[in-house]
């Protein structure tokens, strides 16, 4: 089969794979489109240490099982699907707490690290237990469903935080996980203010339900955030980038005893204003992943609640992957998702 591999850090070419070979409670998933993630951007130069190559990157994937394993029930050659992208036991206390993100066995697809090595979806065919598919509403389409992980990740992140109709909400970062975050936001009654470098990223924020933009890098954030509630704060701040500088406007931003909720992770450590959460009593939490929150989000997009088409800036084919890899990796402003297609 064809795969789009990273033989080397920041190198990748397109090569000849042996196809995956199932275990019993697995399926054979005919891959129809993935979704380049920013994990796997951020990743390629080996900075994360999670995407040491050789590796088949990919975990944002739909596509037609090819083939069933012997163990394999509920499911058939032919069945639209995607899957959640952490493999999960489904044995340990966690899996069954129902906080599968968090099991003590997890393994991600396309992430090549210390403790395993686990092939993605940039590739014609990949291998996923069944455990971890999920059935396609006949009315999305392979490319809006490669959207589900990433908006699982933000109703997760949304589900994580208490909000109340009216508090105002602060949404660091208008990337592909910040403007789903929008969305979803939009859905609990709250007022958005969306944060970003990019007037075109704060533009299409504000088109998908963001009620107030700020340009990071032409404003006070902070000051701004405050003069617009009345010297009050924001009740909530969720933060998708996950640097020092964002997590530090994200603290700044909210008011006593507000609520702080990181998603970004982009910076293995950053520097948290301490003094600022202890004396004003800031509730900080992070989100993980997704736990659960794949069929309500397929139901989301089948339903139209959820706008995924205006964010996809191409669709390519997986030949032309090391490319736009290379477009997203060099900051290439006018892109949010790209999606290829084996």
């Amino acid at each position: 089969m064809q795969a789009l591999i990273l033989a080397e850090y920041e190198h990748f070419e397109v090569l000849e794979a042996p196809q995956p070979e199932i275990e019993p409670d697995e399926v054979l998933l005919e891959v129809r489109a993935c979704g380049i993630c920013g994990s796997d951007v951020h990743g390629m130069d080996g900075s994360t240490g999670r995407r040491r190559p050789p590796i088949i990157m990919g975990h944002e994937a739909a596509g037609v099982i090819a083939q069933v394993g012997q163990e394999v029930e509920g499911w058939a050659a032919g069945d639209r699907v995607t899957f959640d992208s952490t493999i999960y036991c489904g044995k340990c206390r966690f899996c069954r707490d129902g906080q599968i993100n968090l099991c003590d066995n997890r393994r991600v697809f396309g992430v090549s690290c210390d403790d395993y090595r686990r092939d993605g979806a940039f590739a014609e065919y990949v291998a996923a237990p069944q455990r971890v598919l999920h059935r396609l509403p006949d009315t999305v389409s392979f490319r809006h469903a490669a959207m589900v992980e990433p908006l699982s990740v933000a109703l997760h992140a949304v589900n994580r935080t208490k909000i109340l109709p009216g508090d105002t909400a602060v949404v660091i970062g208008a990337g592909v996980i910040g403007l789903l975050a929008v969305q979803v936001l939009r859905r609990t009654g709250c007022r958005i203010i969306a944060v970003d470098l990019d007037q075109g990223r704060l533009e299409l924020a504000g088109k998908l339900g963001a009620h107030e933009s700020l340009l990071s890098d032409a404003a006070d954030v902070p000051a701004e955030v405050f003069q617009q509630t009345g010297g009050r704060g924001a009740d909530i701040a969720l933060e998708a980038v996950g640097i020092s500088p964002t997590v530090q406007t994200a603290v700044a931003c909210v008011r006593k005893g507000g609520q702080v909720t990181l998603v970004g992770n982009l910076a293995p450590q950053v520097d948290l204003p301490l003094q600022a959460v202890v004396t004003r009593q800031l509730a900080l939490g992070g989100s993980c992943a997704s736990s659960g929150e794949y069929p309500a989000c397929l139901d989301m997009l089948a339903r139209g609640d959820v706008e995924v088409e205006a964010m996809i800036s191409a669709t390519a084919p997986l030949a032309e992957g090391p490319d736009w890899f290379r477009q997203l990796y060099e900051g290439n402003r006018g892109l949010v998702k790209v999606i290829l297609q084996p």
